[in-house]
């Protein structure tokens, strides 16, 4: 096993491992760990002897919480090289996740634990996720002023209904169940049978050309029913409450949906009063981004993502919510603007606006 200490990498049988060891921090990756996962998977996907990858978190309690975002605040708070973090950080973490998506050989994610943010990046854009008891799937970021990025525009907007939208806005949990309903997680299995899972892949005699067909039969074997998934039976509340293209009109549905008195009536009032404490500008520029990124492939929700971080870290709300959350955590952030009404149409699209010689570039 060769040990970077952060990032471990390891060999079963004709299995690659990949260990996200940074427990302390709940996994969450930064862009040196990003900078060696990057060519690992590259040399494992041109190695004959690699038929899969397996990647997963160490310390039992996250698969992987996210991207370093406390050292893009440090960086965006800087000035010179460091500050050029704010742009290298997202560049080089959305083209790895653009490589797992494109990962030419069986790419398992061991979504156990915390996945939320950068975790989902490279766990949902890869070609199977497995999903236990433990699993903890958000993508929160309009509670740090920012918006739902790694591929979000895609995966989001491929949940059921309006789904994606209330998961977005809302960054509301989800447990294995709901995970395997949206189609973040592909298989659900017990924690305890995890290891099984790797030893029976281990023991797999591949065949070249028929790895995915391999990695089908093993994971059918020793999956199981994680259950009822509880937003199926909310749907029909989220499908009529986030139909609107406005946040106002997403916010009266909700009010309605409230006062209607309904079986929902305690869900819809829970969360229209969580989405009043999230960034106004967050909020509408990701409604906004999912409305746009309907049908997007990844590439195109990577570079459209990608441009709109660049707008976000020269803005006011990402810092904040950073500082009230992570830094201070203080839970009290003050937005700028504070309220939706301060924030217009033009406001809105000047984070979608291009960044010339700055765009994303994503290799063909």
């Amino acid at each position: 096993m060769s040990d970077t200490c952060e990032i471990l990498l390891g060999r079963a049988g004709g299995v690659a491992t990949l260990t996200i060891n940074r427990p302390q921090a709940l996994n969450a990756l930064t862009l040196a760990n990003y900078r060696h996962i990057a060519p690992a998977l590259a040399a494992w996907a041109a190695d004959p002897a690699v038929h899969a990858v397996v990647v997963r978190g160490a310390g039992g309690r996250a698969f992987c919480a996210g991207g370093d975002v406390r050292a893009v605040y440090e960086a965006g708070r800087g000035t010179g090289a460091a500050h050029e973090l704010t742009s290298v950080f997202f560049a080089e973490e959305y083209r790895l996740i653009c490589g797992i998506h494109r990962f030419p050989k069986p790419y398992i994610a061991i979504i156990d634990g915390i996945t939320m943010g950068g975790g989902a990046g490279i766990s949902v854009n890869g070609a199977y996720r497995v999903a236990t008891e433990r699993t903890l799937f958000a993508m929160p970021e309009t509670a740090i002023g920012l918006f739902p990025d790694v591929g979000a525009t895609r995966f989001l907007n491929r949940c059921p209904g309006r789904i994606g939208h209330y998961l977005g806005l809302a960054g509301a949990r989800l447990q294995a169940a709901d995970a395997l309903y949206c189609g973040f997680a592909t298989h659900f299995m017990a924690q305890e049978r995890i290891e099984a899972l790797l030893a029976a892949l281990a023991g797999v005699a591949w065949k070249t050309g028929g790895e995915f067909a391999q990695v089908d039969a093993v994971l059918a074997e020793l999956a199981g029913d994680p259950g009822t998934a509880p937003l199926a039976a909310v749907r029909p509340a989220i499908d009529r409450s986030f139909a609107g293209d406005t946040i106002e009109a997403v916010l009266d549905a909700l009010a309605a949906e409230a006062y209607a008195g309904a079986a929902d009536a305690g869900w819809a009032a829970q969360t229209r009063a969580g989405l009043l404490t999230k960034s106004p500008t967050s909020l509408k520029v990701t409604l906004r981004q999912l409305i746009l990124g309907r049908g997007f492939d990844v590439e195109q929700a990577l570079a459209l993502e990608y441009r709109l971080t660049q707008h976000f870290v020269m803005a006011h709300d990402f810092y904040e919510g950073v500082r009230a959350v992570l830094i201070d955590k203080d839970q009290n952030p003050h937005w700028q603007p504070a309220a939706l009404a301060e924030i217009d149409d033009a406001t809105v699209e000047a984070y979608f606006a291009p960044l010339g010689d700055g765009e994303l570039r994503l290799d063909p």
